[in-house]
């Protein structure tokens, strides 16, 4: 009786078993790896997100993947866009991929960086890049270099137009209807529709709410009817866009019944630009100290949402602080892969705690350090703890509790000298260690088969002399050269000629009377070409709701300097004055470079 009921309960359990590996099998079989979906947002703060305790911004999409997934109370990210972006992409502090910066290259990304995009694309993944990349604008730091199949958008800082814009898909200039953010989710949509049985990477980052301050009348005046100001109203109203263009993914997720496959990330690349004058006024950020461009809390700390409902524990909140070099190693986890090739990672894997297993994160130091223009050294920087956040300002450090003091209102470094010791060590030895590789400028590549035009921003160009400028002062992206009045001053790029040849070099310029000669100087070589004819060109008029600190587009005109023939290496490219034909020897847009042969 007993050899009878145990042969029974052995075939029950057996069989039971065997269904249940089956099921597995076929589940794995069905979804071998989820899809990722990261959304990374421009300019964004903490507090614009209705989650987060805005009561005056309306983002129910956004607030949904808090609600249903994951968030984290604290998540750290770098004060500027280039530098996350990097970190986010690899994995490692920003400062070891070669990237110190926003704009004159300091924002371009090794190329044998691995990218995530690398990564699971050698797992079999479909990937695809959308928006803003701004980790450099030549092959090959480009995202289709990286690592990435498909990109459309731009690889700028920031873009001057946001309705009808003209963006780049996979290389080849697309003219486009509709407001930006539209046009990226339509994008982004046919590359998920189109991924097939494959899974996918679709990273999506949206260039707003980083000005100009351009949006439809329907968000403007919605906010603006709530008594906001025109920057405030305008910022909200793109907030609310790229809400309701995640609306629109998260529906055709569904419709591909894909949402429960998917792991959806949601960010934001840095705090909020806080700026001061009467079309500003107060902006909610949970009370924090200063925005973009600060290592204080405002300028670093933002959103994290994570979902993904079968595999992710929802409906929680990580009080634990995490930073987004982990997002790499975390995401790579979930999708059941291993880092491969990567060089080192200095992030973390959080999926354990994602999972909802009762593990705490290590009381690790996360470090900050803000971007930097020319020399890159260790000051502004932060270091954070659980409880602590030290803060290097010149040579001087302070304390703050940032569990209790969010504000980062009392000072407390005289009363924790240990603690500032301890934090201060720390740093200076991180901030070594990532920067030990240096800076040395990363040349513009020219001859890739595949791209065989480049063109050299005026942004990009670094100017020798003091008769010469950047329009707008600081050679932000679109930005061009001006006021060079003095014949000996001229701007210069470093290039690397990767296949020898002969080159077409065309200048796009402005000026107020014919007749300067410029010259193009490359490799022991140049061309001499006279301005046959004046141009004029001013600021195209474009639809934005607040005052803009970035230049406008303008049309240009276009010198034909002629051929060159170059040998391969790195050299400078160079345009010099040989004669001025009046006060200004002429305004330069850029340089495009072709490869005739």
């Amino acid at each position: 009786m007993c050899t009878q009921f145990f042969n029974k309960l052995l075939v029950i359990v057996v069989l039971t078993f065997t269904i249940s590996i089956a099921e597995l099998a076929f589940a794995k079989e069905k979804n071998p790896q989820p899809n990722i979906l990261i959304v990374l947002t421009d300019d964004q703060g903490w507090g614009d997100v209705g989650f987060n305790g805005n009561l005056k911004i309306d983002t129910p999409n956004i607030d949904s993947l808090a609600r249903d997934g994951v968030s984290f109370e604290r998540f750290y990210v770098n004060p500027v866009c280039a530098p996350t972006r990097a970190s986010i992409l690899t994995g490692r502090h920003y400062l070891r991929t070669g990237v110190h910066g926003v704009t004159r290259g300091a924002e371009t990304m090794r190329s044998e960086e691995v990218t995530i995009a690398e990564t699971l694309r050698d797992a079999g993944y479909k990937t695809g890049a959308f928006g803003k990349w701004h980790n450099g604008g030549h092959y090959p730091h480009t995202a289709i270099g990286q690592g990435f199949d498909e990109f459309f958008g731009f690889s700028a800082g920031h873009w001057s137009q946001y309705f009808d814009s003209v963006l780049s898909h996979n290389g080849e200039e697309i003219e486009t209807q509709g407001y930006i953010g539209d046009v990226i989710t339509d994008q982004a949509i046919t590359f998920i529709r189109d991924s097939g049985e494959a899974p996918f990477l679709a990273f999506i980052a949206y260039n707003t709410p980083h000005s100009p301050y351009q949006i439809a009348d329907s968000y403007f005046d919605k906010y603006s009817s709530r008594g906001l100001n025109a920057r405030t109203s305008a910022i909200y109203g793109m907030v609310e866009n790229i809400d309701d263009n995640l609306g629109r993914l998260f529906n055709t997720l569904s419709e591909l019944k894909l949402r429960d496959d998917t792991i959806i990330v949601f960010l934001s690349d840095n705090g909020p630009h806080i700026a001061q004058g009467e079309d500003y006024g107060p902006r909610y950020n949970g009370g924090m100290r200063d925005g973009k461009g600060s290592v204080h809390e405002g300028g670093v700390r933002v959103p994290l949402f994570i979902h993904w409902p079968q595999y992710v524990d929802g409906g929680r909140i990580v009080h634990q602080p995490g930073q987004h070099i982990d997002l790499y190693p975390t995401l790579i986890a979930l999708a059941g892969l291993e880092a491969g090739k990567q060089k080192r990672l200095d992030g973390i894997d959080l999926s354990p705690i994602l999972r909802g297993e009762d593990r705490a994160l290590p009381d690790r130091m996360i470090f900050s350090h803000k971007w930097s223009f020319g020399d890159v050294v260790a000051a502004p920087g932060a270091v954070r703890t659980q409880r602590w956040v030290a803060i290097l300002e010149g040579d001087r450090w302070s304390l703050y509790d940032i569990v209790n003091d969010v504000g980062e209102t009392v000072d407390i470094a005289s009363k924790y000298p240990e603690v500032i010791k301890r934090l201060s060590r720390a740093y200076y030895e991180w901030f070594e260690d990532v920067s030990s590789a240096g800076f040395a400028p990363i040349p513009i590549e020219l001859g890739h088969g595949e791209f065989p035009q480049v063109v050299l921003p005026a942004a990009e160009a670094l100017l020798s002399g003091t008769g010469i400028r950047y329009a707008g002062g600081h050679g932000w992206a679109h930005a061009w050269i001006t006021d060079w009045t003095d014949t000996s001053s001229f701007p210069h790029w470093q290039v690397k000629v990767m296949e020898p040849g002969y080159y077409r070099v065309r200048v796009s310029y402005a000026a107020e009377e014919y007749g300067s000669e410029l010259r193009i100087k490359v490799g022991g070589q140049h061309l001499d070409a006279q301005i046959g004819k004046a141009h004029v060109s001013a600021d195209i008029p474009a639809p934005d709701r607040s005052p803009r600190y970035s230049v406008f587009d303008r049309k240009w005109a276009s010198l034909d300097m002629g051929v060159v023939q170059l040998s391969s290496g790195e050299q400078q490219f160079s345009i010099r004055a040989l004669s001025k034909a009046g006060i200004r020897i002429a305004d330069i847009k850029d340089v495009e470079i072709t490869r005739v042969n």
